[in-house]
């Protein structure tokens, strides 16, 4: 599924420029990726797509406490990387609330923090977020010899 996303997000630099998901399963497929994965990757978008963006007012700081089923899936360096991103002024509260959400979907556990990365992309690019190439660039180094796998 992360390579998939990773796919979307370097061919589509718009989310929403993305085309229709027949069309788009189709394209995936002519490209060498499974059925299977497909699927998955695109529920996963669809997900993304209409999952609320809870929201704080502006400069309200909100102090979120892990359950202990995040703390061990996320693991250290995933919540140490949004503790940086939060600070950074990159990922909002609710932008939190959605990486966090989706992150806990994904089969690994822990998450290795170079999938993270990915998730935090992706939801970033689904709300269609100015990111500086800078920002991408540390989002796509995965941080481990085999992130994707």
């Amino acid at each position: 599924m992360i390579d998939i996303l990773v796919y979307l997000f370097a061919n589509y630099h718009d989310f929403s420029a993305r085309p229709k998901t027949r069309t788009l399963r189709r394209r995936l497929s002519a490209v060498g990726f499974n059925d299977e994965a497909i699927g998955v990757a695109l529920r996963w978008l669809d997900g993304l797509k209409g999952a609320p963006l809870l929201d704080w007012p502006d400069g309200h700081r909100a102090m979120r406490i892990y359950v202990p089923e995040e703390q061990r899936k996320l693991g250290a360096d995933c919540l140490g990387f949004i503790a940086f991103l939060e600070a950074s002024g990159l990922l909002s509260p609710g932008m939190r609330e959605l990486v966090v959400e989706r992150a806990m979907m994904l089969d690994d556990d822990p998450v290795p923090i170079g999938k993270f990365k990915i998730i935090v992309l992706m939801v970033l690019w689904s709300r269609e977020q100015d990111l500086e190439p800078l920002i991408v660039e540390e989002l796509l180094d995965a941080g481990d010899a085999h992130p994707l796998h």
